[in-house]
């Protein structure tokens, strides 16, 4: 018999897989008889999805647990903390129950008995119910884990377990099923999307997006991060999937490190070259490609003449996005047991990438600039205005609007200015969806 009548209220944080998990508990929970609410004061039960890929981040999410573990309530922290680092939770929550991310499927054990979970298990996340957080936006994870499992750097290894891709067949059920519900933006999401499939022995990530954008429907497709390693074998074929109308022009392939040096130490298991190789296959097909990476400052190996690597290949690739981390040791990895760099030395080192990095992004985005074309609202921004996305995954701020006004809708800007990270544009008109998707997908 379901236990029903508790309040529930809910905080998620980090990569697009632990919003998946958030949904997918919120999804188990409702089904169950249980309510959702929007005021920690108001709840039974709080939950927390957490998120301990950086260090400043899980000093965050501590500071969160401290403050809703005031509130008296039963408190449930999910996400990658419990696996990753439980004995920071002991510290400042000891009767907080714990959820790993592997066991997200059995969230009614955690808050209705009390029960933590940390082992892994076997359960499929594809197919539960759902609560999205966003009825434009559907998030479809397409495997467990990380495969590569040697950085020298990363928790995330411990915190999602072994690794394990979905079948296909169940991956496209689920995209099925969210495209009937009106999502018109699938998300597909991995520890790395490049390892998908990697179990046949070799990345089966080609394969899966030509499956899935074949599917019919009204939606586009965003690719989620992937890891050079793996997509270095298969990236003409890869490229060829990305020419799929429905599929964003976005890559997100992380680098960590301008110098082989310091990607040997960080047991990256790539090359700069292979980067940039991967990156000229992608552009050579699709020039206006939008490039995301990311790029680790101050790993305790590198040197001046490292990070002036770094900086150069950032000068000669010119990524429009780059996610900046100061290097932070975390728990039981290799990296921890090497010396620190002087944090000040790291701080100004991630100042001067910075402001590298959003002068290249500026004039990146000064190109668009006069560019008049269709693009999906899929946000609204924290002053209320509209954000939309065009087939790049450019994101588009048009002015003088609320997005509430359009939200959900395709339509037709005009890019009159650039920020760093945004082009600002003007409403040309709102345009029908029979217009709109027979002039970007064939049906």
């Amino acid at each position: 018999m379901a236990f029903s009548g508790l309040r529930i209220y809910w905080e998620a944080y980090g990569c697009a897989a632990n919003m998946a998990d958030a949904e997918i508990a919120l999804g188990i929970l409702r089904n169950r008889g249980h309510e959702i609410v929007s005021r920690p004061e108001d709840a039974d039960v709080i939950v927390i999805f957490t998120c301990v890929v950086k260090k400043p981040t899980s000093d965050r999410m501590l500071y969160r647990i401290s403050r809703l573990r005031g509130l008296g309530k039963r408190l449930v922290i999910a996400g990658c903390m419990p696996t990753g680092e439980p004995r920071r939770i002991k510290l400042v929550a000891p009767d907080a129950v714990m959820l790993g991310p592997r066991a997200i499927t059995r969230i009614w054990e955690a808050v209705e008995r009390g029960v933590s979970i940390l082992e892994e298990a076997d359960d499929v996340k594809l197919g539960c119910p759902r609560v999205r957080r966003n009825p434009v936006i559907a998030i479809v994870p397409v495997s467990e884990g990380c495969a590569w499992r040697l950085c020298s750097f990363c928790i995330v290894a411990r915190t999602r377990g072994s690794f394990r891709s979905y079948p296909l067949e169940l991956v496209v059920r689920e995209v099925r099923r969210f495209v009937e519900e009106g999502a018109m933006e699938i998300w597909l999401t991995s520890q790395d999307m490049g390892s998908y499939g990697i179990e046949s022995g070799r990345s089966m990530l080609p394969e899966l997006l030509e499956t899935v954008s074949s599917i019919k429907g009204r939606f586009f497709i965003r690719v989620g991060m992937m890891n050079p390693l793996y997509v270095y074998s298969v990236k003409g074929r890869l490229a060829e999937a990305y020419l799929s109308p429905r599929i964003f022009k976005f890559l997100h392939l992380p680098v960590q490190s301008g110098s082989n040096r310091v990607l040997r130490d960080m047991r990256r298991g790539y090359t700069v070259e292979v980067f940039k190789k991967i990156v000229e296959e992608f552009r050579s097909r699709m020039p206006e490609l939008t490039l995301s990476t990311d790029i680790i400052v101050g790993y305790p190996t590198e040197d001046m003449e490292d990070f002036e690597e770094t900086i150069k290949l950032v000068e000669e690739v010119r990524p429009d996005m780059i996610n900046i981390s100061r290097f932070f040791a975390r728990p039981g990895t290799p990296s921890e047991k090497l010396r620190p760099l002087d944090p000040r030395l790291v701080n100004e080192r991630s100042r001067i990438l910075s402001d590298v990095a959003r002068r290249i992004a500026l004039e990146n985005g000064e190109r668009w600039i006069g560019w008049s074309g269709y693009a999906l609202v899929d946000e609204i921004g924290e002053r209320g205005e509209p954000i939309a996305r065009n087939i790049c995954y450019r994101p588009i701020v048009v002015k003088n609007m609320r997005g509430d006004e359009v939200f959900g809708k395709i339509i037709e800007v005009e890019v009159e200015d650039a920020r760093p990270y945004c082009l600002m544009a003007r409403l040309k008109r709102i345009v029908s969806a029979e217009e709109a998707w027979e002039a970007i997908i064939v049906p």
